[in-house]
């Protein structure tokens, strides 16, 4: 018994499938998490550093940037939705 991933794409839209379940998705949820972490340390950061302007300004950057990223890949997400739905495949989860 073989399994699908072991098999060639019989076509294009299964070969972007392929990519899209194997490659983009986890990618996508990674970099999020990066993000989601990066925010979270800069909240850790601003409370920790809560007496000193400098480090609290520090705090508030990453978390500015945690946001920025995490904005960015629900972009990523929809752009991968319209991308998918263009081309008859499954959506995104």
């Amino acid at each position: 018994m073989t399994s699908q991933l072991a098999a060639p794409p019989t076509s294009f839209p299964d070969f972007l499938s392929r990519v899209n379940t194997y490659l983009l998705n986890p990618l996508v949820g990674l970099i999020f998490a990066v993000a989601l972490a990066y925010f979270i340390w800069g909240v850790f950061v601003f409370i920790q550093n809560s007496d000193n302007d400098a480090e609290r300004k520090n705090g508030q950057q990453h978390m500015l940037w945690g946001v920025i990223g995490m904005f960015i890949m629900v972009a990523v997400y929809g752009i991968l939705n319209v991308i998918t739905g263009t081309f008859g495949l499954p959506p995104v989860r």
